[in-house]
């Protein structure tokens, strides 16, 4: 066992030394010289970066034969940039929103098929919601769920149903999977999300998602509140309310609508 981890490492190592090496070099490296410069056996040198080049983190000039960081790599950098930033860029936005509305405003992410809440305002009144940061909740009984899978791809829509079904938390719970499909659909129509006593009794909360830079879901930001809170006189402003707070934190990560949108 000690041998495997011992070799797992050692490539492990290597595969991160040169990524390095090539991000410091602007014009690229060939494969001898990797080789030469990180003391790595042309073989082995040779395997990884086959490797990389297929999971997208190198790309090869297939003229100079010099391999240069892949698009993969800089995806990873902005998510890992988006996820340090994106509560401090996202809290004023929330408390402003808390406070228009008067209901506990909330930004959620997804993660590995579910929603994880990071972020809360607190609503400047005397009910308070069952919401904490650090929460998990499915995607297909909240707000910020819907609202942060209905811009994915169907594919991965179909993955995460696929993985977590579509348990009932309360009687007013989508179960049925084509019946979820269409409610995304009308998500996408209308730009928000509404979780109508899905997730709890008496609850209902407005979502709406948020985009990075690339034009990608990035997280979700909701307000949530009684039915009464709630109610359809209230839900059209309230829902432009969500929709503007998400505009404005997709705007501050980089987003750039599309022309008419």
């Amino acid at each position: 066992m000690g041998e495997v981890r011992d070799s797992t490492s050692t490539a492990v190592e290597r595969a991160l030394d040169i990524l390095e090496a090539i991000g410091r070099r602007g014009g690229g490296m060939t494969n001898s010289e990797i080789s030469r410069g990180l003391h790595i056996p042309k073989s082995s040198a040779s395997y990884i970066l086959r490797t990389l080049e297929r999971r997208g983190y190198l790309r090869r000039d297939r003229f100079t034969g010099k391999y240069k960081l892949g698009l993969k790599v800089l995806n990873l950098s902005h998510r890992a940039l988006m996820g340090l930033d994106i509560r401090d860029v996202a809290h004023p936005v929330l408390q402003q929103l808390a406070e228009r509305t008067r209901l506990t405003a909330n930004l959620a992410i997804l993660d590995h098929g579910e929603v994880v809440y990071i972020e809360k305002a607190e609503a400047p009144s005397f009910i308070k919601m069952d919401t904490w940061v650090g929460r998990r909740l499915p995607v297909h009984a909240t707000s910020v769920g819907k609202a942060l899978v209905a811009f994915l791809p169907s594919d991965e829509v179909k993955t995460i149903l696929k993985e977590w079904g579509l348990s009932r938390l309360t009687p007013k719970t989508i179960t049925v999977r084509s019946k979820f499909l269409r409610e995304l659909e009308r998500v996408r129509a209308q730009g928000y999300a509404v979780d109508d006593e899905e997730s709890s009794p008496g609850v209902r909360c407005v979502g709406a998602p948020i985009f990075d830079s690339f034009g990608k879901v990035e997280a979700a930001v909701s307000v949530s509140g009684t039915t009464s809170q709630i109610d359809s006189a209230h839900l059209p402003r309230i829902a432009a309310l969500v929709m503007e707070a998400a505009r404005k934190i997709s705007r501050q990560l980089g987003y750039r609508a599309p022309h008419g949108h």
